[in-house]
């Protein structure tokens, strides 16, 4: 069973007295974890992670590491460190140097730095590079600088607040694998801040959806993206299509004119919910097959499956497809039960 190591609880952050950046925020991580902080520019997540690493002090509540209450502790004495987006990297310094820096700071003899660097720069992939200057490194290979700079000294956590933004996208896919890589080598916690669902899904254990101040969802990548608890995940995390219906009863909800049998339950008699459909998960067919029917509006090639727009009842579905209907067609739609994700009106 996994140890609970950082404990946030109730805690808020507000600027200028009526600014609310954090609102009562109650969350918590495990040892050797990673923990994705998911959410749009301006919702918090970074704010949660200068907290964590001592950078600010919230304005009420807690934060625990290992049970012990630090909020007054400052940051070079918690068991964090923090990889920023911009690498911070000394450039009159080589790549040795850089990673060995904060160790001779507090003066660990000569030999052990030699060692755990060495380790380090193994781990990120750059044995060799010792006595390279970071001037003439990649911005991928400069952020394995910065990252093996953080886990030479050791910490039980490392924060990364968007690392990977300033590559381009194919690196930064590279490194998604990479980071998952290295934070089970080093095996401790990775606290993530990104607003890309894809990198959340990607690396993550654990992902904390926030938005405005307030978190939202909590969940493994494969429960956030299939079990959304509210409109605001299911259209931040992924593509939905999301409609309003009523749920008739257990299992049982209707939308789109008809009623359709769901996995869903506990709901009041006739309660108004809105329907999430993802666009994967929905089946073309002739009409006289389908659920539903309706007319082709546009057909877009993506790469690896077709965009199909299709009017119906009233609501406009996206439909993701191997298959390429023509503009105009009349189409029938499906959806299985299980793939009908029913939520509470917000």
């Amino acid at each position: 069973m996994s140890k609970e190591l950082i404990r946030l609880t109730n805690v808020s952050m507000v600027f200028d007295e009526n600014t609310v950046v954090l609102d009562n925020i109650n969350l918590y991580f495990n040892d050797a974890e990673f923990l994705t902080l998911l959410g749009p520019s301006g919702c918090g997540k970074t704010t949660t992670l200068r907290i964590i690493g001592g950078f600010q002090k919230p304005t009420s509540g807690d934060v625990f590491f290992d049970g012990v209450r630090i909020n007054d502790v400052p940051p070079y004495k918690r068991q964090i460190n923090t990889v920023f987006q911009k690498y911070a990297l000394f450039t009159h310094m080589n790549i040795y140097d850089n990673v060995a820096f904060g160790m001779r700071i507090s003066k660990t003899p000569e030999a052990d730095i030699r060692r755990r660097v060495d380790e380090a720069l193994n781990m990120v992939n750059l044995s060799g590079f010792e006595k390279r200057s970071v001037n003439a490194l990649s911005g991928g290979q400069q952020q394995r600088v910065a990252i093996a700079r953080a886990i030479v000294n050791r910490p039980k956590v490392l924060l990364l607040d968007e690392p990977l933004g300033a590559l381009d996208l194919k690196l930064r896919k590279e490194m998604q694998t990479e980071l998952k890589k290295i934070q089970q080598q080093v095996g401790i916690t990775f606290v993530y801040v990104t607003h890309d669902q894809e990198e959340a899904l990607t690396m993550s254990d654990t992902i904390v959806v926030m938005n405005e101040g307030r978190i939202q969802q909590i969940g493994t990548p494969i429960d956030i993206y299939n079990e959304p608890k509210n409109a605001f995940v299911a259209n931040f995390i992924g593509e939905s299509n999301i409609i309003s219906g009523v749920m008739e009863r257990d299992y049982c909800v209707r939308f789109a004119g008809r009623e359709f049998a769901c996995t869903d339950k506990g709901f009041a008699a006739k309660e108004a919910v809105d329907i999430v459909v993802r666009p994967e998960d929905l089946m073309i067919s002739e009409p006289a097959n389908g659920q539903m029917v309706g007319k082709v509006d546009s057909v877009v090639f993506k790469g690896i499956f077709y965009e199909v727009m299709v009017e119906s009842q009233d609501f406009r579905w996206k439909v993701q497809t191997t298959r390429a209907p023509q503009k105009g067609q009349l189409i029938g739609l499906s959806v299985d039960p299980d793939n009908i994700q029913v939520m509470h009106k917000r």
